[in-house]
């Protein structure tokens, strides 16, 4: 039999580890003022929910996955983003890249992963999702109506944190692809982002472009904004260069 949502939430409540759910409390910043304030945990790791996710993903409704999402529960909804996760890859492979039904199942997961977009509202949810959905759906034909580049700049602009992260995480898998252009759309979009978290994003995919395109690129890159950037998301961007590059750069800011 097919477990429901409600199976699976009763089955993730009743490996409830407390000394593990105040480590997690205290390491996703869930105290008054912190980004993660009022999040809650059961306390299992990673390694359990996606053992979840791989005993149910297969057979487990689309239509349930809302309800996984709109938990109170940090690690179910990461169980209900990497059940789309999975959903979405299925449906991506090489050989259904223009499967015209795998097309509209991909853009019914992206369109649901749109929608509750808010509720992956810490780094963990957006960065173990965010790539494999929406950055593998812009590598790929869609029938939506909404063009990419207005998907894109509509998270970007939003007041959300987590939508914003998206809009600069994404783009980790584009970069993979051999496309630089989403990541420095989006990077000098939040170059002057007030929180720290989008500072260390736009630094990881920077050097990303660097690592897996051009580091002439990335320094192309440096060369118009390394003066303005914050200094996070500078030292992000130049970890694969040598020491001596990376003084230079630091020194420019």
């Amino acid at each position: 039999m097919t477990p429901t949502a409600k199976d699976i939430i009763a089955y993730m409540e009743s490996l409830r580890n407390d000394e593990q759910r105040r480590v997690l409390m205290r390491f996703f910043k869930t105290g008054p003022g912190q980004y993660g304030e009022g999040d809650e945990f059961i306390g299992l790791k990673v390694p359990q929910t996606r053992e979840v996710v791989k005993l149910v993903w297969k057979d487990f409704p689309l239509d349930e996955v809302p309800q996984l999402l709109l938990s109170r529960w940090h690690e179910v909804r990461l169980c209900g983003l990497l059940i789309l996760v999975a959903k979405f890859e299925k449906e991506a492979t090489r050989r259904l890249a223009n499967d015209e039904a795998a097309i509209a199942r991909r853009d019914a997961i992206l369109t649901m992963y749109l929608r509750y977009a808010e509720q992956a509202n810490n780094w963990d949810l957006v960065d173990l999702s965010v790539h494999k959905i929406l950055g593998h759906w812009l590598l790929l034909p869609t029938n939506l109506p909404t063009p990419k580049l207005q998907v894109m700049d509509t998270l970007a602009d939003s007041t959300c944190l987590w939508e914003q992260r998206m809009s600069m995480v994404c783009t980790w898998k584009t970069t993979q692809a051999g496309d630089p252009s989403w990541c420095l759309r989006y990077a000098e979009r939040h170059l002057h982002h007030p929180h720290d978290l989008m500072h260390k994003a736009v630094g990881w995919m920077l050097r990303e472009v660097g690592k897996r395109i051009s580091m002439d690129l990335l320094r192309d890159f440096l060369s118009q904004h390394a003066h303005e950037m914050p200094r996070t998301a500078l030292r992000y961007a130049i970890e694969q260069m040598t020491d001596d590059e990376r003084q230079y750069w630091m020194k420019a800011n």
